[in-house]
């Protein structure tokens, strides 16, 4: 018997002591993939410190792009007026953007302001209810009390078009992709790309091609308020019911049959869901757009930053934010009641084409009130000044807040500290860190949470950034992106925890939030302006408070729907409160978590570009320097790095599904 034992085949239970290490090794498999990254860091670190000893990318290994980017630049702009491309193409494309917004907005003006506010509110009462309304008739009453009447409808003219043309490109691209599965795995990467493509880096590009003016303004807009059209319209197309569509199938149907009577109804939802994210995207790009000659609020809020003038800056600002919020609440609760018989128990005048035709014929009649008035623009006496009242406190809490506050200090005193203790140790210690560690860093991070094929795309981005020669300023920008990350996940998730265990605090930061969601990325920066001035600091602050209401949501969302059933469980075993959050709620809610530490990157890095204007310097800067200077090297090349930066931060924080039979 002994010597049986003695004898047992190693891979037999009974060998458990010959292989254990191995065997757990295996068995862990964050171990193994530690132990093989400390293998590879061991062997390449000391061959790749010896053949480049600095800790900067090499130049060696650097491709200038700038060349063919300044012949391709040279190029259009010496072939912009005379190549059959441009005349007998874009030139017709640009002549049609022209005309369009000028036409809306020629009929905007016709209507005057009380044809307007008429319509837009009887129209939001049709689809969305009489709240709705409510919030479009003091939207637009307010736009006009602050002087911004025809401001407002220059941005209501441009974004009319530029979301009717997004959606057709989106519900094209959206449709192709969701009823062929080749065209859906070709426009994925692209889509992702485009989301994660900085709004500025795509107005260089159309100003070189178009030059200055609305036809570039509305085209970058269509290009950065396309996607979530594209990939809602193919996600609901694609995740029709199945068994509807065979049905529809079996009596006889052809496929263009099967797309209008099933596929199409089916995916309703989704589809208003992608208008409504379209129209936030177009409308976010307002202050933007103006950069390049776009008229209107967003000219507006940035010729007042221009000046740190902060007064004149909200005035343009606060209609932004109520139109988003009007076509937001608009959209939204259209999409909840489309479907349901919400609409059998409205008002009996907007009933059907009745409806229909009761709004088009109280908007006539409004429009000839205010024409036979002489009124047809705002009366500039019933405008309110708000620009001096409100630079005046802004004075103030310089005066005030700024500095010199006994103990805790001031605004400014703050920034600099941040900046002093978090962002300059943080900056110098990823550029002084040598690449390859960098590259090794990227790579256990994401192989860690995914796949080896994540981690080599994250290793694949960030090597492309250092091949393009800004790795520097990279580094920069990826020290302020990770500050503000840090800051955001530590509040929204503290915030969205108090907000999951009382309904009083999410009650209360209900209607916070969703202002804080539907405005412009740009109009972030106002308050930061004034209360931190200029710098790194800053440009943080405002992707911070951008940033905060998605992790808040998301984190709230996903503790309420971690299963009562096990809750339950915990509280009758004697957990605290404290231990239910910590080894139930959270480690259940952990798929939501990561997904608002995903959607945190992304809006980090949105706003943190942004803050160039303020001084954040870094590819930032580049983005800014480039397109108000038409560098397409300097401007380009920052794009792709923030889009390399994106992808990689995308990579190691959302986790890979591994799949059964092949290795990670």
């Amino acid at each position: 018997m002994s010597s049986a034992a003695t004898t047992t085949p190693p891979g037999s239970l009974g060998g458990a002591t010959t292989d254990g290490p191995l065997a757990a090794v295996r068995r862990h498999r964050g171990l193994s993939k530690i132990l093989l990254l400390a293998v590879a860091a061991a062997v390449l670190a000391p061959l790749l410190h010896a053949q480049w000893s600095g800790g900067a990318w090499p130049t060696e290994l650097t491709v200038d792009v700038s060349g063919p980017l300044g012949k391709t630049s040279d190029w259009i702009i010496d072939n912009r007026d005379s190549h059959p491309l441009f005349v007998y193409f874009l030139g017709h494309l640009s002549n049609a953007v022209v005309i369009s917004v000028r036409g809306v907005y020629l009929l905007l003006l016709a209507l005057g302001w009380t044809g307007v506010t008429a319509g837009v509110t009887l129209v939001a009462w049709r689809v969305a209810g009489l709240r709705i309304a409510a919030t479009a008739l003091v939207s637009f009453l307010v736009s006009g009390l602050l002087g911004m009447w025809v401001p407002t409808m220059q941005t209501l003219a441009l974004m009319i078009v530029a979301v009717i043309a997004s959606v057709v490109v989106g519900a094209v691209l959206g449709l192709a992709g969701g009823l062929s599965d080749r065209v859906f795995r070709l426009l994925r990467p692209v889509l992702d790309t485009m989301q994660v493509l900085p709004a500025f880096a795509y107005l260089l590009p159309v100003v070189l091609i178009f030059g200055i003016g609305v036809p570039a303004a509305l085209l970058a807009t269509v290009v950065y308020a396309a996607p979530p059209m594209a990939r809602l319209t193919a996600l609901g197309l694609r995740g029709a019911d199945a068994g509807v569509l065979e049905a529809v199938a079996s009596l006889g149907a052809t496929g263009r049959q099967r797309l209008l009577t099933a596929r199409l109804p089916l995916a309703r939802k989704e589809l208003l869901l992608g208008l409504n994210q379209t129209i936030m995207m177009a409308l976010s790009m307002a202050v933007i757009a103006s950069m390049i000659g776009a008229a209107g609020l967003g000219d507006r809020v940035y010729q007042a930053l221009a000046s740190v003038d902060v007064g004149t800056a909200l005035a343009a600002a606060v209609p932004i934010v109520l139109l988003a919020i009007v076509m937001d609440r608009t959209t939204a609760a259209a999409g909840e009641r489309l479907g349901s018989d919400a609409q059998a128990t409205g008002p009996a005048l907007l009933r059907g084409w009745r409806g229909w035709a009761g709004v088009a014929v109280v908007t006539a009649v409004l429009t000839a009130v205010g024409r036979l008035a002489g009124s047809e623009v705002w009366p500039t006496g019933w405008t309110v000044a708000i620009a001096r009242p409100v630079n005046d406190f802004k004075e103030w809490m310089v005066d005030h807040l700024y500095s010199g506050i006994p103990v805790v200090g001031g605004t400014a005193d703050w920034a600099a500290h941040f900046t002093d203790w978090v962002l300059n140790p943080l900056r110098d210690g990823l550029t002084a860190l040598p690449w390859y560690a960098t590259l090794l860093i990227v790579a256990a991070l994401a192989w860690l949470i995914g796949t080896w094929r994540t981690a080599l795309t994250a290793v694949i981005a960030m090597a492309v950034i250092g091949v393009l020669g800004v790795w520097k300023p990279s580094m920069n920008t990826l020290s302020q992106v990770l500050a503000a990350l840090v800051v955001t996940l530590v509040i929204g998730v503290g915030v969205g925890i108090l907000a999951a265990g009382s309904k009083r605090i999410e009650a209360i930061l209900r209607p916070v939030l969703d202002v804080m969601q539907t405005m412009p990325q740009f109009v972030y920066l106002i308050p930061v302006v004034a209360l931190f001035a200029v710098g790194r600091a800053p440009a943080v602050a405002a992707a911070v408070v951008y940033a905060l209401p998605a992790v808040i949501r998301i984190t709230t969302q996903g503790l309420r729907q971690v299963s009562p059933a096990a809750m339950e469980s915990a509280t009758s075993l004697g957990a605290t409160r404290w231990q239910i959050l910590r080894q139930v709620q959270l480690p259940l809610a952990r798929p939501a978590l990561l997904l608002a530490v995903n959607q945190g990157v992304v809006l980090v890095l949105a706003v943190v570009i942004i803050g160039g204007l303020v001084g954040g310097g870094a590819l930032g800067y580049d983005v800014v320097t480039g397109l108000a200077t038409g560098d397409l090297a300097l401007g380009l090349v920052a794009g792709v790095a923030i889009v390399c930066l994106g992808l990689m931060l995308d990579r190691v924080t959302q986790p890979t599904e591994r799949r059964t039979g092949k290795g990670a």
